[in-house]
């Protein structure tokens, strides 16, 4: 039986289909070898098609280039008729979208082993000037006892008047999305790093940062609001991994991480760290690690998103870096009684989605010994609160002195001249 031809490969099977084509299981006649075959039918291309094809060959240039175990090779790029394909290394593996399931997070190190690969494939592909654009679990294999593979490299996206609509439903699902690509910014390596940050809660928590009942309600939250930390979802997330998260989606551009390396490094910690802890022998009477596995769940309250003040929203809008927050406003009485007398917040960790993350991130790592000390060390609302409180206390005890040496001279000046 003879098999469909697409230039020198020979269709096997259909793998999968999506907005913007067909992937074919294939054989390569001339290496003899399995390939995957991506494919678009330009004849849907009523508007631009011959710009679009031209960026289709140009992408798939630079995607051939990259050279790293954890990004699918590309092998060649071809037309044949009206359809352009694409031939890329066959991967036997899963996409992390079947193992991500609402309410069912990952283990803790197969998140971080999994996140800690994709970030530096992220950061080989930045290195080189090639920005993804659509990281999702869609686009991410995951292999048996293999590396983790980030496909669909060197796919070029459609650029029409409605933009923002066709761009959420070519890129699958518009929850991955940054904010400066929901307010229709050009995506940088910045915003692979966002996407990437969102799949890590998800893989932590077994639930996205950010939902709503349709695309707007979810770009909405994507801009306005910050989700809970991991942690308050799934107790077994470090206050390490919390940080690198709130790092990671960041709404302004100067917050996030700058670089993927970097957070490629701060999750390879973590990971060294969650390792380490696991390695120790637990102390006496504390839980056994099944336990710990089911103490893991949902808290009893529901956590929600918090919703962003006005000028951290024009901030994030403008991308500017001068962001105030809510506590910051808040009378100082109202955070000492919120620091005693409050239960436990079940909403966001104290540093999450803000530039104190970087500095928590320097101490849990050990970085924070080689970094150079700030100008001015910058004190936080609750600091400035006890040290008032604590100077107010000093006072007190001053003047009963003062008080206690004037009685006793007005007595001594009363018994002298009696």
């Amino acid at each position: 039986m003879d098999h469909p031809q697409l230039g020198r490969y020979a269709i096997q099977s259909e793998l999968g289909r999506g907005a913007m084509g067909i992937v074919y299981k294939a054989t390569d006649s001339a290496l003899e070898r399995v390939v995957a075959v991506k494919t678009v039918n330009m004849a849907l291309e009523r508007d631009g098609a011959d710009r679009y094809e031209e960026r289709f060959y140009q992408e798939a240039r630079a995607a051939a280039g990259l050279n790293h175990p954890n990004i699918v090779t590309v092998h060649d790029v071809g037309k044949s008729g009206e359809v352009v394909f694409l031939a890329m290394e066959y991967i036997e593996g899963v996409e992390l979208r079947s193992l991500i399931g609402e309410g069912r997070p990952l283990r803790l190190p197969q998140a971080l082993s999994i996140a800690a690969q994709i970030t530096e494939g992220l950061a080989y592909a930045h290195s080189r000037g090639v920005v993804h654009r659509d990281i999702k679990p869609a686009n991410i294999m995951v292999v048996a006892n293999g590396p983790v593979k980030i496909t669909d490299f060197g796919i070029a996206r459609r650029r029409v008047s409605s933009e923002l609509t066709q761009t959420g439903m070519l890129m699958g699902s518009p929850k991955y999305m940054s904010p400066e690509q929901v307010i229709g910014k050009r995506a940088d390596h910045r915003s692979d790093i966002f996407s990437l940050g969102v799949i890590v809660y998800e893989m932590l928590t077994g639930a996205a940062p950010f939902n709503g009942e349709n695309v707007t309600a979810l770009m909405y939250q994507t801009v306005n609001f910050v989700p809970p930390a991991p942690s308050q979802i799934n107790r077994e997330v470090p206050p390490l991994l919390d940080a690198i998260v709130a790092k990671m989606i960041a709404k302004a551009l100067e917050e996030r991480y700058q670089d993927a390396a970097e957070a490629a490094r701060d999750l390879r910690e973590c990971e060294r760290q969650v390792a380490g802890t696991a390695t120790q022998p637990p102390p006496v009477g504390a839980a056994t690690t099944l336990q710990r596995t089911h103490a893991a769940t949902l808290p009893d309250a529901v956590v929600a998103p918090t919703q962003i003040d006005a000028e951290e929203k024009t901030a994030v809008l403008g991308q500017t870096v001068n962001r105030t927050r809510v506590v910051d406003q808040q009378p100082a009485d109202a955070l000492t009684a919120s620091a005693t007398d409050a239960p436990p917040a079940r909403g966001l960790a104290p540093t999450f989605n803000s530039a104190e993350a970087t500095q928590r991130l320097a101490t849990l790592t050990g970085a924070a010994a080689t970094m150079p000390p700030p100008e001015t060390a910058p004190q936080t609302a609750t600091q400035a609160v006890k040290s008032l409180a604590s100077a107010r206390v000093a006072w007190r005890q001053r003047d009963w002195a003062l008080l206690a040496g004037a009685v006793v001279c007005g007595l001594a000046a009363a018994l002298l001249f009696r």
